[in-house]
């Protein structure tokens, strides 16, 4: 994870080689984001998206193996993206 301002961290994980970010995944992931005060976006590509946004998550198209960039900003950005990366890493088909 790197540290780009006093608050805001950024981490990248890769959604596994057998899981898109579809309805179930995307809505456990804006589950878990909805969870923090952070403000937090997830990028795949040159799209980004408000992480607490079902719709915004679901109209990046991020397909197996992409990378995603996440980013927080915020008094518990930094548990944020530990928990959305745990997330991502748990995805299951």
């Amino acid at each position: 994870m790197q540290t780009s301002s006093d608050t805001a961290v950024e981490a990248t994980v890769s959604l596994p080689a057998n899981v898109d970010l579809h309805a179930r995944p995307a809505a456990d992931f804006v589950r878990t984001a909805m969870g923090f005060s952070s403000q937090l976006t997830v990028a795949s590509g040159e799209r980004a998206a408000d992480a607490k946004s079902l719709l915004a998550i679901l109209a990046l198209g991020a397909k197996r193996g992409s990378t995603l960039r996440l980013t927080a900003d915020g008094d518990d950005a930094v548990a944020a993206l530990d928990a959305l990366t745990g997330c991502v890493a748990g995805f299951t088909e």
